[in-house]
């Protein structure tokens, strides 16, 4: 839906033409969730976005084109959305329209995992760490407790076996067990290859999630939005390390001076096994320029990333 107005702005779409073009978006309801949740964790979790930009360009293309709207697709009685999709409630918002979400947006710097668990990831590679100093290994491991907030288990605590990638980069366990044993958490580690180490659903078998009602409740506060967890490590001699906490991912708006250069690493990382040093030169004079940019007409910045 959001991305229908965007796009629609973005072409030149008169008031009527765009409420028409949000108003077919809202006729098409929403994608489930079954692809991102087990038994049923899939690949699609890869392209949901794009598809869903791609079809809100569509839409946008349409309604220029003079195709009608519809005005109560939200309101009509048994027919609209409200009624079909969302119970017969009404929407309602924490805040009106502005800018919060451009302002709050959450970059996957560190690693390519599901939200909930950046920091969980962080907190592991932390450990590997301690543990290397305490002359310890993953073998003296009796369990490892995670607090962490209600979102988290609902969607990526899981146990038993992990069917893909996409399975595994939903699991909390698995996204703590790999930085654990390696001290990294890369892409190719939710791979059959590197999955099929017997040590690592050894160790994930060893890690359980509790909540902690504080992380729930500063995950809903619009103030805060953080995304806590909390991992400490019990030895089989009953000893233990003390708890390593994380309540803001490195990509979260509290901890901009250190993720926008790592971002920006990042950024030309991927830029340098995608085009040669003339075009990723060429990409970063603009991207890096804030004024030069916004003057820029999109379809000419998109022409510079086009292969």
């Amino acid at each position: 839906v959001a991305s229908t107005a965007v796009c629609g702005m973005l072409m030149g779409l008169t008031r009527d033409e765009l409420i028409n073009a949000v108003s077919l978006a809202w006729v098409d309801g929403q994608s489930l969730r079954t692809y991102r949740h087990a038994p049923n964790t899939g690949s699609r979790k890869s392209w949901a976005a794009g598809d869903a930009t791609s079809r809100a360009a569509r839409l946008a293309l349409v309604a220029r084109t003079g195709e009608m709207g519809y005005p109560s697709v939200l309101t009509a009685k048994t027919w609209g959305f409200y009624d079909v999709l969302f119970k017969g409630k009404e929407f309602t918002f924490q805040r009106p329209y502005g800018s919060y979400v451009m302002e709050n947006v959450l970059f996957k710097i560190s690693f390519p995992a599901e939200f909930h668990a950046q920091t969980a990831a962080e907190c592991a590679m932390t450990l590997h760490g301690e543990l290397k100093k305490a002359g310890r290994s993953v073998e003296d491991i009796r369990k490892i407790t995670i607090r962490t907030h209600e979102s988290a288990i609902r969607i990526i605590d899981k146990k038993g076996p992990l069917d893909n990638p996409a399975d595994r980069d939903h699991c909390i366990q698995y996204m703590v067990a790999v930085p654990l044993l390696f001290g990294r958490l890369t892409a190719a580690d939710y791979d059959d290859d590197v999955a099929a180490d017997p040590r690592i659903d050894a160790l994930r078998a060893r890690i359980g999630c509790v909540e902690e009602p504080d992380f729930t409740a500063d995950y809903h506060d619009p103030g805060k939005r953080s995304i806590a967890n909390g991992l400490t490590v019990h030895f089989k001699d009953g000893s233990a390390l003390d708890e390593v906490l994380v309540e803001y991912p490195i990509g979260h708006p509290r901890r901009r001076d250190e993720g926008l250069p790592l971002l920006e690493q990042k950024f030309r990382r991927n830029l340098a096994r995608r085009f040669d040093a003339g075009r990723q030169q060429r990409i970063l004079e603009v991207a890096l320029d804030q004024a030069r940019l916004e003057a820029m007409p999109v379809r000419d910045f998109m022409d510079l990333l086009a292969a």
